[in-house]
């Protein structure tokens, strides 16, 4: 070890249970390898101080990271750079074969991760428990000393006498926000009226009591008070017949105070979403997914808060347009990882990867299969995330387009599964059945067992390297991955790419469409009485239809990747009318003839010839005409004659 250059990987064998591959990690990865080790963390503990004072050192083991960072704090050098090759490489069946996927996750650990955006949340201690009093009263009692309790009884047990903390009689109406600011709504509330000799007396009932508290601790049994209640920060709920549970809860919400960071999981951008348009509805995909209840409509677009969102990236995985993309982190840092682990672990020499996107229940499924089991085949490369509920189409193609052969989403119990069903439903339709699925297991011998089972496909020949944002990155993997195609490619619905399909005998021409499509897909022309589309740029919101007042607008989900989609057609057009004055076009000619049958001669405004003629000009010779007509209605009353000195002489003299 002694002369290990900073930045170098420190291998170790684990007592001689793996064969790490010195030269493929340094191909793929690009990084020097020391010297293979036996035990960094028991006998050559010394030599892995001495990497780490050096500084820059990264060591391929993930089981001891505890061990190493102590040892950094000890010899004052920085924290080590881990990276879990054992594992995810080493143990398995395919160990001996696994030197591309070790360079792989080598390549991906060397990247710098962004910067999470965060916000402060402060919690004073102020806690409601609400739940039947034989349950609720010895917990507030035993919390008293920690935190500010106030007891809800939900039933008729006696309240106490003890001051030590606030109890209150009635029942929970609602329940709003989350840690450091809930919201809470009671009916039949009961106060405590201290004064008088003998027991407390209390107040006469009354609903729509108000109350505000840090943290809430339910245990009235019933049904939650808020959505997705185990991602409620702050709302703590469990079984009131349950003793275990309900010293749980106390030990949960004796931590709840002080100053918190939260992560900032979301970008909005209003101007781009298409909620509402004109009060007419348009899309509700974030809405109709979020399992929290955090998004809620805010006239023409939608409002998310940050302290209920739990950022399980639902919402923006199903976002037609981008208003809403996850920030923890970033789609181009996901994008970057993706190319990483595909490059390097081609560059190592190996062919066909398969990515499997895991979250940390999927990390330990992984560890005990590799420990007790078979492992990762070697050409399984797994990449781990926070939350696996945002790995939306966008993400899936992508990595069909960076060289994967196929791609897993392994699934944990707290998945949010409805975004991921969806977009996987999607991505088959553009990318084709059998490259991407979702693996739904708890167990991690039959994990194993059904990605060594699973068919092998070869990846594409030539990978790209899709930018932009989640839809521009669609559609180039799409292309990379259909060059072929031809046709459009149709996909099921909903989707946010299609076409607008217009019934021309139906359609007058209104433009009532153009005036509230959110993306500008369809376009007015404004010399001619067209109707024009872009269907690159179309959401399928369903804005256009909802408000076509002739019902002449259908949707067709659809995917085009020829160059049409990227132009300007023209979906309705007809012969403009000419002014009968100045000959300038305006209007649309069988629209202005209907107008003359049903208006002239028959309506009192359009009696005569001359009014009937209005119908027939443009603008401005209809206004010179109406000027200059015997009922002129822009004519005011005649000027006052100017009165002079000799006026008022004059009229004195009269009198």
């Amino acid at each position: 070890m002694t002369g290990t250059a900073p930045g170098t990987l420190i291998l170790c064998n684990c007592l001689g249970s793996q064969a790490p591959d010195a030269e493929a990690i340094a191909r793929g990865a690009g990084v020097s390898c020391s010297r293979m080790h036996r035990s960094l963390c028991t006998d050559q503990a010394g030599l892995a101080a001495e990497a780490i004072r050096a500084g820059g050192a990264m060591i391929a083991c993930g089981q001891e990271t505890a061990f190493f960072e102590a040892l950094a704090e000890e010899t004052g050098g920085e924290p080590p750079v881990f990276v879990d090759l054992r594992d995810r490489a080493g143990w398995s069946d395919e160990g001996g074969q696994a030197g591309p996927k070790m360079a792989a996750l080598v390549a991906d650990a060397m990247l710098p991760a962004p910067p999470t955006r965060l916000m402060d949340v402060t919690s004073e201690g102020t806690c409601l428990i609400a739940g039947p009093g034989d349950v609720v009263l010895p917990l507030a009692e035993q919390l008293a000393p920690l935190l500010a309790v106030t007891a809800l009884v939900t039933d008729g047990a006696d309240l106490p006498d003890s001051r030590a903390f606030d109890a209150l009689r009635g029942r929970l109406r609602r329940v709003t926000g989350a840690l450091g600011g809930f919201d809470i709504i009671l009916d039949g509330l009961q106060q405590v009226i201290p004064g008088g000799r003998g027991a407390f007396s209390l107040t006469d009932p009354k609903d729509g009591g108000h109350s505000a508290c840090d943290i809430v601790i339910d245990l009235t049994g019933g049904v939650s008070m808020v959505p997705a209640p185990d991602k409620r920060e702050g709302y703590l709920r469990g079984d009131p017949r349950d003793p275990l549970a309900a010293a749980r809860l106390a030990f949960e919400a004796a931590q709840l105070v002080g100053v918190f960071e939260k992560p900032l999981y979301l970008r909005l951008e209003p101007s781009l979403c298409a909620h509402s348009r004109a009060r007419q509805p348009g899309c509700s995909n974030c809405l109709d997914i979020c399992p929290t209840g955090a998004i809620d409509p805010a006239g023409d677009h939608v409002t998310i808060d940050p302290m209920i969102c739990a950022g399980c990236g639902s919402c923006a995985a199903l976002c037609p347009s981008g208003a809403i993309t996850y920030d923890a982190p970033p789609f181009g840092y996901l994008l970057t990882r993706m190319q990483t682990l595909a490059t390097a672990f081609r560059r190592a020499g190996g062919r066909d990867p398969r990515l499997l996107v895991h979250d940390g229940h999927g990390a330990e499924m992984i560890r005990l299969a590799a420990r007790h089991g078979r492992g990762l085949p070697a050409d399984v490369v797994p990449m781990e995330l926070d939350v696996v509920s945002g790995f939306g189409h966008a993400e899936m193609l992508a990595a069909l387009a960076h060289g994967f052969a196929g791609v897993t989403v392994l699934l944990s119990p707290a998945t949010e599964r409805d975004a991921l069903a969806r977009d996987l439903v999607l991505a088959d339709a553009i990318a084709g059945p059998g490259r991407i699925g979702l693996l739904d297991e708890a167990d991690p011998d039959r994990m194993s067992d059904a990605l060594y089972g699973a068919e092998k496909r070869g990846s594409i020949e030539n990978p790209v390297l899709p930018l932009g944002n989640r839809r521009q990155v669609a559609r180039l993997a799409a292309q990379a991955l259909n060059p072929d195609a031809t046709d459009p490619l149709p996909l099921p619905g909903p989707a946010p790419y299609g076409a607008v399909l217009v019934d021309t005998g139906a359609c007058t021409l209104c433009l009532s469409c153009v005036s509230l499509c959110p993306s500008g897909a369809l376009m007015d022309n404004p010399d001619l009485p067209q109707l024009r589309f872009q269907e690159d740029a179309c959401l399928q919101c369903g804005l256009c239809a909802n408000v076509c007042p002739e019902d002449a607008i259908t949707l067709r989900p659809r995917l085009d990747l020829s160059d049409r989609a990227l132009t300007q057609v023209v979906l309705n057009e007809e012969e403009p009318f000419a002014c009968i004055e100045c000959g300038a076009l305006f209007g649309v000619k069988s629209t202005v003839e209907r107008i003359m049958e049903k208006l002239a001669g028959n309506h009192a405004m359009f009696a005569g010839s001359d009014q009937a003629r209005l119908i027939q000009m443009c603008d401005n010779c209809r206004i010179q005409a109406q000027f200059h007509s015997e009922n002129n209605p822009f004519a005011g009353d005649p000027k006052p004659k100017v009165r002079t000195t000799d006026d008022y002489l004059a009229k004195r003299r009269d009198h």
